[in-house]
C-alpha cells in the first residue's frame, strides 16, 4: 500500500463546524496519479513506487511513443502487492479525520535582511542612530579571527522544501478528487505539494 501522493494546492478558504466554529482550510485537488516503476529489495535494496501525474504523450518520426510526466516523487511502501506500473492512484484512502504530512516548496521571498529573514530586534530610530535594519556584531576580533560557520546574515530567504506533520483532512470528496486540509500549506497556488497519509484514526 502506498500512503502518498501528489496533489496541486488550489487555495485557502475555510469550512464551518457543528458548532458554529469557522476553520481555515487548504484545497488540495488530487489527479489521478500513475504507479510509473517499482523498486524492489531484489533489485534495489528497497521496496518503493514511483508515482507521476499529468502525462504527456508524443510520436516520434519513427513512430515510437513516449511518455513525460508534469511532476513524478518515489515514496517507499512495505508491500508492492497491487502496485503494478500503470496502476492509478486516487485519493479514496485519504478519509475525512485522517492526519497528514504535507510537502511543498515555500514562496521565494529574494534577498532579504536579517530582519525579515531571522526575526532580528531592530535598532534605536533616533538620537543620531544609523544602527535601524543592521546585522550587528558577526562575530570577535584577533580569535577566532573568522566569521563563525552558520552565522545568521542577510541572504537569499524562501523557496525551500517544508514539510508540514499532523495536519487534519476537514473534507475529501473523491469523485472530485478535492482535500481540504486544515490550516495553512507551504508553497504556492497551483504549485505541487506532497501528502503522506500519516494516521487513519
Amino acid at each position: 500500500m502506498c500512503n502518498g501522493l501528489i496533489a496541486k494546492k488550489i487555495g485557502m478558504s475555510r469550512v464551518f463546524l457543528e458548532n458554529g466554529d469557522a476553520v481555515p482550510v487548504t484545497y488540495l485537488e488530487v489527479e489521478p496519479n500513475t504507479v510509473i516503476r517499482t523498486k524492489s529489495k531484489e533489485k534495489d535494496g528497497y521496496d518503493a513506487v514511483v508515482l507521476g501525474v499529468k502525462p504527456k504523450k508524443w510520436k516520434t518520426r519513427k513512430g515510437n511513443e513516449h511518455t513525460r510526466y508534469g511532476d513524478i516523487k518515489e515514496w517507499k511502501v512495505d508491500s508492492l502487492e497491487g502496485l503494478e506500473a500503470g496502476k492509478t492512484l486516487d485519493v479514496a484512502k485519504f478519509i475525512k479525520e485522517a492526519t497528514i504530512a504535507v510537502t511543498g516548496k515555500s514562496k521565494g521571498k529574494g534577498f532579504q535582511g536579517v530582519i525579515k529573514r531571522h526575526n532580528f530586534s531592530r535598532g534605536p530610530t533616533t538620537h543620531g542612530s544609523h544602527h535601524h535594519r543592521r546585522t550587528g556584531s558577526i562575530g570577535m576580533c584577533e580569535f577566532p579571527g573568522r566569521v563563525m560557520k552558520g552565522k545568521k546574515m542577510p541572504g537569499r530567504m524562501g523557496g525551500d522544501n517544508v514539510t508540514i506533520k499532523g495536519r487534519q483532512i476537514m473534507e475529501c470528496d473523491a469523485e472530485k478528487g478535492l482535500i481540504a486540509v486544515k490550516g495553512p500549506i507551504p508553497g504556492t497556488n497551483g504549485g505541487n505539494v506532497y501528502i503522506t497519509l500519516e494516521t487513519t484514526e
